[in-house]
């Protein structure tokens, strides 16, 4: 009987070798390989796009712009990281350089004024307010209120809950300190069930409106 220490070294070995075989078709610039991880990944990019930029138009120029930037630069890629990481960080460059030519404040920039780098902890009891709210009905009502986070925040719930990176993981491909990604984590999380108990309160108030109109007219 294996272990689980036995199928998870099998696992971290399995993904080891698809993406030296994901480096050797990029290198080779291999069509069928490109539409292979376009289908594979693309779901998961968009929505990484989507909650960094708010802007479903914007979030589907980039989507093009991060494969064309897979095609061109795929010779770059060794296979040693892990290849959702690798376009990750190819997209969030991509909207880094898209908010300097807006003008816009970069996703470093765009934090809660006062922000400071020491992670802010919260009470771990039980399940994280994301983890109540998903795999329920409420994932459009989830993914709402993440919209209105500061982007850094939803930026790493993003990635550590959808994307289930490890902090370490999203430290290197944010390039920030540890500490940071660890406070927007925790401060994001922080932020989230107040908003989506407002969310819930608001819709349930103006469900009881419509059903109190519909009652006098009848």
């Amino acid at each position: 009987m294996k272990t689980s220490a036995t199928l998870t070294a099998e696992a971290a070995r399995q993904i080891e070798r698809e993406n030296a075989a994901i480096a050797r078709g990029l290198k080779r610039q291999d069509p069928e390989l490109l539409d292979h991880l376009i289908e594979t990944y693309q779901h998961r990019l968009m929505r990484y796009l989507m909650f960094l930029t708010n802007k479903r138009e914007v979030a589907e120029d980039l989507f093009q712009e991060v494969w064309i930037r897979v095609l061109k630069r795929g010779s770059q890629y060794n296979g040693k990281a892990r290849f959702d990481t690798w376009i990750f960080t190819i997209a969030r460059n991509l909207v880094i350089d898209l908010s300097r030519k807006r003008t816009m404040a970069s996703l470093d920039e765009m934090r809660e004024g006062g922000e400071d780098e020491r992670p802010f902890e919260i009470a771990q009891e039980g399940p994280s307010p994301l983890e109540q709210f998903q795999g329920r009905e409420d994932a459009a009502e989830l993914a709402a209120v993440m919209l209105t986070l500061e982007p850094s925040y939803r930026e790493v719930l993003t990635l550590r809950f959808h994307e289930e990176l490890s902090l370490e993981e999203i430290a290197v491909l944010t390039r920030a300190p540890l500490s940071t990604v660890k406070s927007r984590l925790y401060r994001g999380l922080a932020s989230l069930k107040p908003r989506l108990l407002q969310m819930r309160g608001q819709r349930n108030g103006e469900d009881h409106h419509h059903v109190h109109r519909s009652e006098v007219r009848s």
